[in-house]
């Protein structure tokens, strides 16, 4: 199996075997519009769901194992609480986390007494975390400034390191994976938290990884390219996108491995909405976003903006004219059909029309040697250029100049008839 796929990889290297992702942008642009339209439909309409640590509120944890689901909202419910957010917490002691609003606190005091007296929970035994609005909105906009940063030093260091146009590509694949990211979040109703965030500045680095490595490929495929007419920017492009292919999916394969098994493990042991499943959940999901945009979004939207300048655009058309070589071949049969140009040999072989149009190649060029024109030639020139012309008539050349023939010898005395010697011949004596 593994060699299978070695194979595989140095076939798509050597360019063998090859998937058009370039060519078929539009298709790849049309789902991720749709999932992007998805997402930003759920933002809006559902929003994101943050934990306390950004909008401000109590969170209540205590040790009751006997109760259940429903015991605990009811009791929460009578202690004065709404909109409480009640979650089963699995550890060393299985428990409860009771997440509410900002409470004052006589609030928080009923509500310690309603658990304690309705579930039967010491008072000792809960503890109660409080964060304040004020708090949650600062690290709100810590979030979002180092965000803001992330994407500025990114497009910087792109452009430098490599062009703006790459910069830009890899910008429009991080936002990508950005919108999408929040869009299942909100969809799903996963619980935001710094632990996301922190999540989410991981996978858009490894995202940014892997377009990286694409764009040093495309970079190494295109060098020199202007100076030829063989490749257009996209085939290249399309090729180092192939090259690397193997790569990308072996990487994305070994990160996403030990990240599902921690999503596995946190979610089985410690229960719903922890911050080590919020974490493997948003690289999860990341990781999978970024494996897509690196792939069908970054370097497909490369090769539009690169083949936009009037260079790569002169290149499209030199190399669309050397593919059409074979139209031209047809054209060139048909004209030796006709009479005008006919291949040396071909009538001898006895080949005929269709059998000339197969041994041509697809991307001949049928060009004639330029000769000079009949009055710049000698006589001594014309004599050599018809005795080379093939087929030609005796007694004319190429030019439709008059053959010299023998020279005639004049007839002697006696009434003998004459010898014809031919010219450039010594009698014999």
């Amino acid at each position: 199996m593994m060699s299978r796929l070695g194979q595989i990889g140095g076939k798509l290297y050597r360019g063998e075997v090859s998937i058009n992702f370039v060519g078929r942008q539009r298709l790849w642009y049309a789902i991720s519009g749709l999932i992007l339209v998805i997402s930003i439909v759920a933002l809006l309409v559902r929003g994101l769901d943050f934990s306390v640590e950004f909008k401000g509120g109590a969170v209540f944890t205590f040790p009751a194992s006997s109760a259940s689901l429903s015991q605990v909202q009811n009791t929460v419910s009578d202690g004065g609480v709404s909109g409480a957010v009640v979650q089963q917490v699995h550890g060393q002691t299985n428990g409860w986390q009771v997440q509410t609003k900002a409470l004052t606190g006589a609030e928080t005091i009923t509500l310690e007494n309603a658990l304690s007296s309705k579930l039967g929970v010491n008072t000792n035994n809960i503890t109660v975390t409080t964060v304040g609005p004020s708090w949650g909105s600062q690290i709100t906009g810590k979030a979002l400034e180092a965000l803001i940063a992330f994407l500025i030093v990114i497009v910087l260091y792109l452009s430098i390191a490599f062009e703006w146009k790459m910069a830009i590509a890899a910008f429009i694949a991080l936002l990508h994976d950005l919108v999408i990211a929040t869009g299942i979040y909100a969809l799903a109703g996963f619980q935001v938290s710094p632990a996301t965030v922190i999540g989410l500045l991981t996978i858009l680095g490894y995202s940014l990884y892997d377009t990286v490595v694409v764009f040093d490929k495309v970079r190494e495929n295109t060098a020199g390219l202007l100076g030829g007419a063989r490749t257009t920017y996209s085939q290249a492009a399309n090729l180092a996108l192939n090259q690397t292919l193997v790569r990308s999916i072996n990487t994305s394969l070994i990160a996403l491995l030990p990240v599902t098994a921690i999503l596995v493990v946190a979610t089985a042991l410690l229960g719903a909405n922890n911050e080590l499943e919020e974490l493997a959940l948003v690289l999860f999901v990341g990781m999978l976003s970024g494996t897509y945009s690196s792939i069908f979004i970054a370097t497909p939207v490369l090769a539009d903006l690169k083949e936009r300048e009037p260079q790569y655009q002169a290149l499209t058309k030199r190399v669309a004219v050397r593919a059409s070589g074979g139209r031209a071949a047809k054209r060139a049969v048909a004209k030796a059909q006709s009479g005008t140009r006919t291949r040396p040999g071909a009538a001898a072989a006895g080949l005929s029309p269709a059998q000339l149009a197969e041994e041509e190649p697809d991307d001949a060029d049928f060009t004639d040697e330029a000769a000079p024109p009949a009055d710049e030639l000698t006589a001594d020139e014309l004599t050599a250029t018809a005795s080379r012309a093939p087929g030609a008539p005796a007694g004319r050349g190429t030019a439709g100049a008059v053959r010299p023939g023998p020279r005639q010898q004049p007839r002697r005395s006696g009434g003998s008839s004459a010898r014809h010697r031919p010219a450039g011949k010594k009698k014999r004596r």
